[in-house]
């Protein structure tokens, strides 16, 4: 996936070629949704959010200035309305932390294993909904993501050294976390 393919991908959209898009959005698409799901915890509120976030995508694609590559303005499109959608739905009062992951688990792995594996990811889970929006961003975008600081800098339009702070601080807070319910 390079940036050229993007822009010629994007020419082709903006010329009229409504395959293009479609090539866009199979591109990106389970990546948008694993980042969505890992900031609103939840299966069918990722799935639309991810919908909203490609209907916004075809209707904004011809003022994408190529200031940053696609694939960042794109992740900033899907961080800004998770975040929405998590505001959206503390305002309703219906927000909910509850873990609805699935994992495939090994047929190594011992019922001690599993349960202990269990009570960690729940561990970390709670703990990354504890963590302030500006933490949360950062590690799931450095961290699940695997983004440089740089990258997340332009993404979120912060310092680097700000970035470095909030995730520093956002993996001591799990961590201690962690350890408190692991005790």
């Amino acid at each position: 996936m390079s940036e050229q393919e993007d822009s010629e991908l994007i020419q082709q959209f903006l010329a009229g070629n409504e395959k293009a898009y479609n090539q866009i959005v199979s591109r990106y698409q389970e990546r948008v949704y694993w980042l969505i799901r890992r900031i609103v915890n939840d299966h069918d509120t990722a799935n639309d959010v991810a919908q909203d976030v490609f209907v916004k995508v075809y209707s904004s694609l011809k003022g994408f200035k190529g200031d940053s590559s696609f694939y960042t303005w794109l992740y900033r499109i899907a961080v800004n309305f998770s975040f929405n959608e998590i505001r959206r739905k503390k305002i309703r009062k219906s927000f909910s932390i509850e873990q609805h992951e699935i994992d495939v688990e090994s047929d190594d792995d011992s019922p001690i294993d599993k349960v202990v594996s269990e009570e960690h990811k729940q561990a970390i889970s709670e703990a990354i909904e504890m963590l302030s929006e500006k933490q949360k961003k950062v590690f799931i975008l450095r961290y699940y993501e695997e983004m440089p600081f740089n990258e997340i800098s332009k993404l979120l339009k912060t310092s680097v050294g700000g970035l470095k702070a909030n995730y520093f601080h956002a993996v001591s807070k799990i961590g201690k976390h962690v350890r408190s319910k692991m005790q």
